[in-house]
């Protein structure tokens, strides 16, 4: 019996002994496999590390958005209830700047924050707490958005520093926020008449490129606070006025077509073209007037300043008309700068007229010139 009692206890002892250092083995092993799982795909390749997937979840993320909006279920190549009546797409725009205005290409530079307001029932989501999800532009290219393009436009781009300018927003309802970032050049029929006291009416267009009026309808989201500036300044122009309006545009072989517009009135700064062209041009027509004040007898003088005045209204002319468009209009508004010209030009000729003409009236005197100074001498004493 004593045997036996101390047979189980070996056997006991033994058991747990083997137990207490099993489980720290088996822990040092646990804990070497979470050491080399965490560095298997750096240093070793071997099991993948699940968590590390788990924390890249750019896919997940794509997935489980176009699993929630439905994308795969519905054809987005088609508008939101097609067959039907017309969208209404809702607009509003915030002017950032106006870059540039160019009278000899007619046309003017503008960068704004466009934005298309729009209910697409196929986006619908359900959500608790009724918050809305934005996204970027990887999503836009896989749903239906307005074809919203700039009439009369020259060039347009997209920001696109550092991702592009694109914002999309959904809510659960199925209402859509589109938002880009746009820089634009559009044509502007200006009208140089009454240069330099001008004023100049532009518009920048906005229509749908492939729907017509029957598919979406253009209309500005809050009427006349659709259209928002920041605080602009121009170098050559006051910024009168902005205002937003709207239209139908007719193509003959597509139909009626809505069409908004954001006109902008401008009045030329008269006191640049005062500095710059005015006040030089009178100065050489004054200036000019001093050969009237220099002895006949001195013509390399009067040469000299007939010839730098000449040359001078010449260069000044040339610098207005360069910044003007080849068009009637500027023709005229240089024919009337160039007005000034004319008494300038004159002097240079009338003076070798006078000087042949009384050079010939001193061959037949010989003495005319010693008689007219006594002349004027004893008039000068008799006084």
């Amino acid at each position: 019996m004593k045997v036996d009692v101390l047979t189980c206890l070996t056997v006991a002892v033994a058991s747990l002994v083997a137990m207490v250092t099993g489980g720290r083995s088996s822990g040092r092993r646990r804990h070497k496999e979470v050491f080399l799982g965490e560095n298997s795909k750096f240093k070793f390749g071997g099991r993948i590390d699940y968590k590390l997937k788990k924390q890249d979840s750019t896919k997940t993320l794509l997935i489980k958005t176009e699993q929630l909006l439905r994308i795969e279920e519905h054809d987005f190549a088609m508008r939101p209830g097609f067959g039907g009546a017309a969208i209404p797409v809702g607009i509003d725009v915030q002017v950032e700047s106006i870059d540039s205005i160019s009278e000899v290409n007619m046309d003017f530079t503008m960068t704004l924050y466009l934005r298309h307001y729009w209910k697409d029932e196929r986006l619908a989501f359900p959500s608790h707490n009724n918050q809305s999800r934005t996204f970027d532009s990887r999503l836009v290219k896989k749903i239906w958005v307005p074809d919203v393009f700039f009439a009369h436009s020259k060039r347009s781009f997209i920001h696109d520093t550092t991702m592009e300018n694109i914002m999309l927003r959904v809510y659960p309802d199925g209402n859509i926020l589109y938002s880009v970032r746009v820089t634009v050049t559009s044509l502007c029929s200006m009208d140089f008449s009454s240069f330099p006291l001008d004023t100049q009416n532009c518009s920048l267009e906005l229509e749908s490129y492939a729907y017509n009026e029957n598919d979406l309808m253009l209309y500005w989201k809050n009427g006349n606070d659709s259209l928002r500036t920041d605080e602009i300044v121009l170098s050559q122009f006051f910024i009168e006025h902005f205002h937003p309006s709207s239209g139908l545009a007719f193509y003959s072989s597509t139909g009626w077509y809505n069409r908004l517009l954001i006109n902008f009135i401008l009045r030329r700064h008269i006191f640049f073209f005062m500095l710059q062209t005015y006040f030089p041009t009178m100065l050489m027509v004054v200036l000019s007037w001093v050969s009237f004040w220099i002895d006949r007898r001195a013509v390399p003088a009067r040469v000299s300043l007939g010839m730098t005045t000449v040359l001078t209204m010449s260069t000044i002319i040339t610098g207005v008309s360069s910044s003007m468009p080849q068009v009637p209009p500027a023709f005229t508004s240089v024919v009337r700068e160039g007005s000034g010209h004319l008494p300038v030009d004159q002097l240079p000729l009338c003076f070798p007229v006078c000087h042949r003409v009384r050079g010939g009236e001193l061959l037949h005197h010989p003495g005319g010139d010693e008689e007219d100074e006594e002349g004027e001498a004893a008039v000068h004493l008799q006084r």
